[in-house]
């Protein structure tokens, strides 16, 4: 991935020195320079709509608010979690995340990655543009973070690759390693799933299937593609078991300190570019499932019943986790999950 090694070092150093930019000489100073985060390639869809979306901002705004964008945050010690607690402590200004990481703090918004609820795109954006999304958004504020509305960005359904089997029904989950991000409902359904759970960040992902360290991963189609997973995987099993996206968040005294004009600015341009991305990265999830075909993976349909199934005890967990109030509202899109 081109320019990687330029841009972690750009970035690592902006954490060394806490994050100041400084305005070139001649240049007008923004009253706000700021920084978002993200772990995705910089070819994906998210990282070039984040940049689309930063620009008209500072546009709108006047260059007041000037917000770089930082692809593949991974390169930070210990990924995904490391910055977000940057962003709760205020080191960060925007970073967006899966809902998985987020409810380490915030429990309710793992809701999002529930598996088997959510069956597609559509239903996901009804529910989280809608109440599901207000409520959240609500359990965001009161640990000191704030979720902009219409702010999810696409990511996918998630489907099994592996390189030793075809994953047909549950059974076939049984004793495989299974690499998984650090997130606990990611890790709690694995395991209730029979799995042996390897958690590895993104960045590690690559090297931790080609080591043999695990077998088996899931994600959508174009992450499949894009790390270039067909090297060191066989199968597909499609599951369409999760969904996950890439929640845009902030800490909140510091969205309450910009200008109202300039809030405004940031919540209409997040919405515009939100859909934008939705639609790229749905085109993209199309063209890598007929890409990996290509590179000579094989597809299988896997029978999702017996999924279903074996996390009944998951399902009363993860319940009593997120509060009735919120298994309500997940229910009211998806319907009946136990």
């Amino acid at each position: 991935m081109s320019g990687r090694f330029g841009r972690r070092d750009f970035a690592l150093g902006l954490l060394a020195t806490g994050g100041v930019v400084l305005a070139s000489r001649g240049s007008r100073a923004a009253d706000f320079t700021l920084r978002q985060f993200h772990n995705q390639p910089v070819e994906s869809p998210l990282h070039k709509r984040l940049v689309e979306m930063w620009t008209a901002v500072k546009a709108e705004t006047g260059a007041r608010v000037d917000v770089q964008t930082f692809a593949e945050n991974d390169h930070l010690a210990g990924g995904d979690p490391a910055a977000f607690k940057m962003l709760v402590s205020g080191e960060l200004d925007f970073f967006t995340l899966n809902g998985g990481v987020i409810g380490t703090i915030v429990p309710a918004m793992n809701v999002q990655n529930v598996p088997f609820s959510f069956r597609a795109q559509a239903q996901v954006y009804d529910a989280l543009d809608g109440d599901l999304g207000d409520y959240l958004r609500g359990e965001m504020r009161s640990k000191g973070i704030y979720g902009v509305p219409r702010g999810c960005f696409e990511n996918g359904m998630h489907q099994i690759t592996c390189a030793t089997k075809p994953i047909r029904a549950a059974d076939d989950l049984n004793g495989l390693k299974m690499r998984s991000p650090a997130a606990p409902i990611y890790v709690d359904a694995w395991k209730t799933l029979g799995t042996e759970v390897v958690v590895a960040n993104l960045d590690q992902l690559y090297e931790t299937l080609k080591s043999g360290a695990a077998e088996a991963q899931a994600d959508p189609f174009a992450i499949i593609e894009l790390l270039k997973l067909y090297e060191v995987q066989k199968y597909v099993s499609i599951t369409n078991h999760t969904w996950s996206g890439f929640n845009l968040i902030t800490n909140l005294k510091l969205w309450e300190r910009l200008p109202k004009s300039a809030q405004e600015s940031i919540e209409r341009n997040v919405a515009k570019f939100a859909r934008l991305q939705r639609a790229d990265n749905d085109a993209l999830n199309v063209e890598a499932r007929e890409l990996l075909v290509k590179q000579g993976m094989t597809f299988n349909a896997a029978e999702t019943a017996s999924f279903r199934a074996k996390l009944k005890p998951f399902y009363a967990r993860w319940k009593e986790t997120l509060g009735q109030k919120c298994w309500n509202l997940l229910e009211a899109h998806a319907g009946k999950l136990a």
